[in-house]
Parts: structure tokens; sequence; C-alpha cells
């Protein structure tokens, strides 16, 4: 037995009172439910209250060591909130934070780019960055209590967009050079591919539904938002949405019908209706400026996208000369923008605690 395998299996079965206890830890005994948002381009991991949508705390990267142009990607965070992730792109490292914020680990690994966290297992999946033109074909696995790093061939060029499904217990990397995603059991080293027909989408990042029926992935150079069925054993294409605009980071809500998903070069964020599959809405404000990642509240009542803002097009609330990213507190139900968060420079992946799943 491999040791992967040793470190999925013993946590595969867990129930819906332990998924209700995990999000009690996070949201009643510590009293908040935190959002965190990498800005790349400061260094910094912006931490946001979403009870209050407001910024609770900025943890500066560099006044650990690392340098001003480590690029903080991508972030993921424990069920209980007890530690949270952010990737290094050019410092090539993952770093692990406690709930205090203070530095307890870290992982190298060339170029990371998104993370994927499995909430019942110890295993956190590592993509590379979209950034890296050649990196090595294969993933990383971390196993989070000890930071050790496995890694997985993917068999394709530049894999980029990553998650789990842990009602499937898979996980799916997608490659940036071509068209194929790669798909195998958590814990496993042996993956399958699927090919996808028609011109390179460049599939940035996946989202899967809560139910575990559905993936959907945004194709930054066709614009479409491609549908995968994942009841059979082989993931399958079974419909395509032309939302255009680079579909960036998407997110399901906890109910499952409807998906948000940033339109990176639009500014703006379509919503999809999944009962139907039609778009629902596209919604605007200032402050989608460059939309990347998303979030979600864990009662549903919220949309959290983040803003890169490097063309500067969002100016400061404070009437200042910065091109600060943005955090934009989306209600869920009336699509009005409810807050506008300024954090670091160049607002990219953003994590709320990956709650656990009863099975």
């Amino acid at each position: 037995m491999s040791k992967f395998i040793q470190w999925a299996r013993p946590y595969r079965r867990v129930s819906l009172i332990a998924a209700a206890w995990a999000l009690v830890q996070v949201t009643g005994v510590q009293g908040q439910e935190l959002l965190y948002v990498a800005s790349q381009e400061e260094v910094t991991v912006a931490v946001i209250d979403m009870s209050t949508n407001q910024l609770v705390e900025t943890v500066d990267l560099k006044e650990f060591g690392y340098s001003e142009t480590a690029k903080a990607h991508h972030t993921a965070v424990e069920p209980d909130g007890s530690h949270w992730y952010v990737s290094l792109i050019a410092a090539g490292k993952i770093l692990k934070f406690d709930r205090d914020n203070q530095l307890v680990g870290e992982t190298a690994f060339e170029t990371p780019g998104m993370l994927s966290l499995d909430p019942e297992s110890d295993l956190l999946y590592v993509g590379r960055s979209m950034a890296a033109v050649n990196p090595p074909q294969r993933i990383g696995v971390i196993h989070r209590p000890s930071m050790e790093l496995q890694e997985v061939d993917v068999f394709f060029p530049r894999p980029h967009a990553l998650t789990v499904d842990t009602r499937g217990n898979r996980f799916f990397s997608a490659s940036l050079g071509q068209n194929s995603v790669a798909y195998a059991s958590l814990g496993d080293e042996d993956v399958d591919l699927l090919g996808l027909d028609g011109m390179n989408h460049m599939l940035v990042q996946f989202a899967v539904s809560p139910d575990g029926n559905w993936m959907v992935g945004g194709g930054q150079m066709t614009g479409d938002l491609l549908i995968f069925d994942l009841n059979g054993e082989v993931p399958e294409v079974v419909n395509s949405i032309e939302v255009g605009g680079q579909p960036w980071h998407p997110s399901f809500t906890p109910n499952g019908h409807f998906v948000w998903i940033p339109n990176q070069a639009k500014n703006t964020v379509t919503v999809v209706d999944t009962r139907s599959w039609t778009i629902s809405n596209v919604i605007t404000h200032p402050a989608l400026a460059e939309p990347h990642g998303s979030a979600v509240s864990s009662d549903g009542s919220t949309i959290y996208i983040s803003g890169r803002n490097v063309a500067g097009t969002y100016r400061p609330a404070d009437g200042g000369d910065g091109r600060p990213g943005t955090v934009v507190a989306i209600d869920a139900r009336t699509h009005e923008v409810v807050a506008v968060i300024e954090v670091g420079r160049y607002a990219a992946g953003m994590s709320a605690p990956s709650l656990l799943v009863g099975h």
C-alpha cells in the first residue's frame, strides 16, 4: 500500500454530524467565518470576517522572510479554521499558517498555483502556476500534518485547473497546453486522461457541485463554461455555455442551484442557473476590476469576488493614487453589491473553510 493511500483512506467516511460540528467550530466557538485572499503583487493575505464583511488583518508574507516578488497566488483553509495555506509562485513554496496567522510549516514545490484541500483526509493538492511556461508534468500532494509532499504524473504540459471531488473521492487536473483532463481516486498515483473536443480551451479552474453530480470549468481561450457529468466512472462533457471574457475561478452556491463565474477580461460576473444551465444574470460594478477568484459564505447568502485591478480602473475610496485589489461582496439573492473591501494589489485566489461533506 502506498503512502498516498495510507494518508487518504482513514478519513473517507464522515457523518453529517461531523460536518455540522466542523461548521460550529468555525462559526460558533471562534465566532468568525474567515475568508483568506491572496494578493499576488503585494505578497500579502487579507483575512476578512464574512459575517461583517470587514478586513480583520493583513498578513504580510514579506515579514516572514519572503521576497517582494514571491507572488502569493491561492489559498486553502481547514474545515475547522485551525490552519490555512497559501501558494507562492516565484518562491516555489506552499506555506502553512495557524489560526493566529503564525507560520508553522512550508513545503518546496516548483511554481505552485492552485490549491485544493480535501476536507475529509489529510491531503492538499497543488497545481502549477499559469505563469510557468514549462513546469514539470506533475501535480503535488501534501500530507498536511507533516507538510511532506509527493508528486503525481499527469502526463500533460502545464497542469493548472485543480479540484477535489469529495463525493466521488476523486481529484481533477487540467492542462493549459492541451485539451486534457487527468483524474484519479484521492490518494492514487495512477491517473486516467480525458480528451476534450475543439480548440484548446485552456481550462483555468474547476468547481464541483455540492451533490457531486456536476463539475464546471472555464476556458480562457474559448470563453466557454464546460459542464461535466460526474455520475459515471468516466467524466463526460454534456454541455457548454458561452460566458466570454475569460471565465476564471467559479463557485457553486451551497444548494447547487447556481454557479458564479468571474469574467476576468470583461470586468463582470456571470451567474448560471444550473437547473436549466442558462445564464441568469451578468453583474457589473466598478470594483469588479479584472475579477479573478470567488468564494461563497457557508449559508450561501453572500458571494465574494476578488479583483486584480492591475490596470487601476478601480480608484481607492480614500481618493488616493494607489490601485488596490478588491473583494466584492454580493448578495446571492438580490445580486446587489453589499460591500467593497480594499486589499493588497492584484487580489487573486481566495478560500473560505473547506466544509466537510456527509456521505
